[in-house]
């Protein structure tokens, strides 16, 4: 097994993502630079972005830290409000999404475990630059492919 080398940041740095859209996420840990173990990303929303179709993933827990701005995520069977310092985790087969619903741009810190997630916001950028911003519908198509399962 090859170790990996440890991963330190200074503000401003990670490997930044577009979506044209918009918002931006900045990669801070990928699963690749963790072994697999887990994926570190930033997400900066943009205001009234409606954020991916609800949805839950089979083996992937997905959790978010809002740092600044107020993320509306959807935690069981309603939208709750999550301003700054607020913590959601999502489990395995647990349904949910997220959106910014307020006229502010949101940071949230985006955590997934098993890693990798970084690789479907690749694609989703990448399709972006050919074809232009990509679709709720069209986001989750393409990450039918990585663990994440549409219920709507």
């Amino acid at each position: 097994m090859t170790q990996k080398p440890a991963i330190f940041l200074r503000p401003g740095e990670g490997e930044r993502l577009d979506y044209l859209d918009g918002d931006v996420s900045v990669v801070l840990a990928s699963g690749d630079a963790t072994g697999g173990a887990f994926s570190a990303v930033e997400h900066r929303l943009a205001p009234g972005v409606a954020g991916p179709p609800k949805h839950y993933h089979e083996r992937m827990c997905d959790s978010f830290y809002v740092l600044e701005g107020t993320l509306s995520l959807w935690v069981e069977d309603r939208w709750e409000a999550a301003g700054p310092g607020s913590f959601a985790c999502f489990p395995p087969r647990v349904v949910h999404t997220f959106a910014n619903k307020s006229d502010q741009t949101v940071r949230v810190l985006n955590v997934n475990s098993p890693g990798g997630w970084d690789e479907v916001l690749r694609a989703i950028v990448n399709h972006a630059r050919r074809n232009g911003p990509v679709g709720s519908a069209e986001v989750g198509e393409m990450s039918a492919q990585r663990d994440m399962i549409v219920v709507e």
